[in-house]
């Protein structure tokens, strides 16, 4: 009898750790994700962009408690996304201060993650900039600079490219891109010019640093308003030196999981991506959408799932962004 309690004991021991212990990384591994949290505003007026829609008295109605809510539901993704550990690199698009990205890693469940974080101060229209979080015990910051994109149109205003720099465990340094192209807003081959233009910047940028780095490794990640067939992702994928030469690990929906990152009028795309040099290309674990269903909700005209987004049109929904994250684990 005594036997049969020990056995059961040091059954009821390896089933309960089985269930609650999580999945843990693979030694070295290096999670970065990147993500357009849908206006990260904050509730106060600045008197030189057009925030105005996300004010109080504003036509959405954006108040502390939704501005708030806005903050944790980010935090929320973000170390779900990462799973095992909080991802190394967080790039953010449509953020709209530092102020804001203040609030989100030191006042939100990223606070005990400790976050560091630099962003963007481009001349968009509505204020919202690239940001990038990174953990200092994963990533050495060493320096970084808001580029902004020559466009043919001189009249055009946009996002500010984001480069960051930094040591990581191997010794190397390593080039990050943060990006958010101009939209389709105007219809997609009328706004396409702006893009093509956002394009060749980022392309000459790679091309300078593979230049000046003993060992380049690249990440240009962020939303690019277009697919990975589109003409502006081959501009960055196919030109530039051999070893400069950028892989899109967001190209191929059978190898991330899922149809896309943003779904538009019943129909998914993948907007979101990220670009890596070879010596990176050569490391990669795994490359995903995150849709957990959390982050979706059903679409009731199309029998369809779509993300839960903050507003559907000037609808509140309290949800989370019309984006997924996207998640690219490294050796």
């Amino acid at each position: 009898m005594k036997r049969f309690s020990l056995l059961c004991i040091s059954l009821l021991l390896l089933l309960s750790t089985g269930a609650c212990a999580k999945k843990k990384p693979r030694e070295g591994a290096f999670q970065v994700m990147s993500y357009n949290v849908e206006n990260l505003f904050d509730t106060s007026d600045d008197p030189h962009t057009n925030d105005n829609e996300f004010l109080p008295d504003g036509t959405r109605h954006w108040t502390q408690k939704r501005y708030r809510s806005h903050l944790e539901q980010t935090a929320r993704v973000i170390l779900a996304a990462g799973a095992w550990e909080s991802p190394a690199l967080v790039g953010l698009c449509e953020v709209e201060n530092e102020a804001v990205l203040q609030q989100l890693i030191r006042h939100t469940q990223l606070r005990s993650e400790g976050y560091r974080s630099c962003i963007t101060r481009g001349n968009d229209p509505r204020g919202i900039n690239n940001a990038l979080l990174y953990r200092q015990d994963r990533f050495r910051l060493l320096g970084w600079r808001s580029v902004r994109i020559p466009f043919a149109d001189r009249a055009k205003r946009s996002r500010d490219l984001l480069h960051a720099w930094g040591r990581i465990a191997s010794g190397d340094t390593l080039d990050v891109i943060v990006c958010h192209f101009p939209s389709r807003r105007n219809g997609r081959k009328a706004s396409e010019p702006d893009r093509i233009d956002a394009a060749r910047c980022v392309r000459r940028l790679c091309d300078s640093l593979g230049r000046s780095r003993r060992r380049p490794q690249l990440i240009v990640m962020g939303d690019f308003n277009d697919t990975p067939t589109d003409r502006s992702i081959h501009l960055m994928t196919d030109g530039g030196a051999r070893h400069l030469r950028l892989t899109n690990l967001f190209s191929d929906p059978h190898r991330t999981g899922f149809a896309g990152s943003h779904y538009y009028r019943g129909a998914w795309a993948q907007l979101d991506q990220m670009l890596v040099s070879p010596l990176l290309a050569e490391r990669v674990i795994s490359a995903r959408v995150f849709a957990p269903d959390f982050l979706l909700t059903d679409d009731g005209r199309r029998r369809s799932r779509r993300p839960h987004r903050i507003y559907n049109g000037f609808r509140y929904e309290g949800g989370f962004s019309d984006h997924l994250p996207i998640v690219a684990t490294f050796r």
